[in-house]
């Protein structure tokens, strides 16, 4: 274990990507201060209130009714210690994240040398996410298709190539916020209309808000609740997202490369505050876009035994707007499913263009002070949504390709967490080191993981595959 922390730091190869001599800010001392420097949780979530919330968590309450509503709050609220404490690591380090990956211990050979072992496990998670993203393209065809007519394959195939055209020609990041606008104007209407449940026969009652916390975890629904898990909420896609995200909004290049600095160690708790409420923000915006997506479930389609699948999974999710606002809201749904849908797949293949050059540049194809960045994000940008496109072409079932994926998520999530707890203690300067109740919930997250990990290893996969 490194004695030194600060000297060990600034000994590293400093990335031009993250860090840049000279441009060290000093941070808000105050919360309206630290207000006007958030974005990352504003970019993300785009990508959070996406395929989990809309697919997975009104599917999950179709399915089981209210009994998994202590579940959905399970996965919303355990997983932002994970996202928080990585991009900490993340900022003041100047790591990407695929670069921290590969500095914990245990190496495999590779076509260039040994890497990491979690880059194998995270390039394994990378094609699997392609079924997911699939998934979602898809759905998001389903919902043009339910609003102009249009056959589901050629209106998914309108929306990959929109996609596509948008992010090659550098003019996502404006369309992003109104995208943004879009979704929260969704989630608002989403949580009206489950208010307005209320005045229906699809009222929520004090019973089934105790069933919802009897903390019954009925096994029949074992496999759907732990891809719900996986891929609501902040998803380990999403974690690592982003922390790419906070490098663009220029985190670590305002703590700076040098923790022999004097003003290093005030300038990174500053920031990491800011950081941390950022984080704070993305779990407000993804609880009160998702727990309305599940009471809707549960409350309306789950009597009426309507269950999303197959080509019709958009269509049946209609029915938690129609049948609480009338047959008018069909379009409304069909507009913000779009728009919702739409905009995870602009953040997903964005974020990923960012983190794909990493994949290269850690399996050793190319140094990190010579690589293009914005060459290599464009051709993925372009050939990562055609091959969505053709995963959903060969199955045409959105719920079973984020099944696969989110299922996987679950898997990959304490992967995440026991890095963060390595590299916080042997990689990281001491100085700016979680206290002791971060440390202890990031420890608590990482156990209830490899748990939820095994559950899914078990439900997920050998029970699907031998049978019960």
């Amino acid at each position: 274990m490194p004695t030194d922390m600060a000297e060990t730091a600034q000994q590293r190869e400093i990335d031009p990507y993250t860090q840049a001599e000279g441009e060290s800010l000093a941070p808000p001392t105050n919360l309206v201060g630290r207000f006007k420097h958030l974005g990352p949780s504003v970019i993300v979530a785009g990508s959070i209130v996406g395929s989990g919330e809309v697919i997975m968590t009104a599917g999950l309450g179709a399915n089981a009714g209210f009994v998994l509503l202590w579940w959905v709050l399970v996965s919303c609220w355990s997983k932002s210690v994970v996202q928080a404490e990585i991009a900490r690591y993340c900022i003041t380090t100047g790591d990407t994240y695929m670069r921290a990956l590969n500095r914990v211990p245990g190496r495999i050979m590779g076509p260039r040398g040994p890497v990491g072992w979690p880059i194998w496990l995270a390039t394994a998670s990378f094609g699997i996410g392609l079924f997911g993203l699939g998934g979602i393209v898809g759905g998001a065809g389903q919902s043009l298709e339910l609003l102009t007519g249009i056959e589901s394959t050629i209106s998914t195939g309108i929306i990959v190539a929109a996609a596509i055209g948008i992010l090659i020609t550098n003019s996502y990041r404006h369309l992003e916020k109104v995208m943004l606008f879009l979704v929260m104007g969704f989630t608002a209407i989403t949580i009206f209309c489950a208010g307005l449940m209320q005045f229906t026969q699809y009222a929520v009652t004090a019973d089934d808000i105790a069933l919802g916390f009897s903390f019954e975890f009925p096994v029949m629904y074992a496999a759907l609740a732990i891809a719900m898990y996986g891929y609501t909420g902040v998803n380990s896609g999403e974690i690592a997202a982003y922390t790419y995200w906070c490098v663009e909004k220029g985190y670590p290049r305002h703590i700076g490369s040098d923790p022999s600095d004097p003003g290093w160690v005030d300038r990174a708790k500053g920031w990491i505050r800011v950081l941390q409420t950022d984080v704070i923000a993305t779990l407000v915006i993804l609880t009160l876009a998702t727990v309305p997506f599940f009471i809707l479930g549960a409350g309306v389609l789950n009597p009426n035994g309507e269950i999303p699948e197959g080509l019709d999974t958009i269509r049946v999710l209609s029915g938690m707007f129609t049948e609480t606002l009338g047959g008018w809201s069909l379009w409304v749904f069909g507009i913000g499913a779009f728009f919702i849908l739409f905009s995870t797949t602009l953040s997903g293949v964005g974020a990923g263009g960012r983190v794909f050059p990493d994949y290269v540049i850690e399996w050793g194809f190319i140094s990190r002070l010579r690589i293009h960045r914005a060459k290599w994000t464009r051709g993925y940008v372009v050939a990562i949504p055609l091959m969505a496109f053709l995963l959903y072409f060969s199955f045409q079932n959105p719920i079973a390709l984020i099944l696969i994926s989110a299922t996987f998520a679950a898997i990959t999530l304490p992967i995440q967490s026991g890095a963060a707890l390595w590299l916080q203690r042997n990689v990281m300067d001491q100085r700016v080191r979680p206290g002791r109740t971060m440390h202890l919930a990031l420890w608590a997250t990482f156990v209830f993981q490899v748990i939820m990990a095994g559950v899914a290893i078990w439900y997920g996969v050998i029970l699907q595959i031998f049978g019960d």
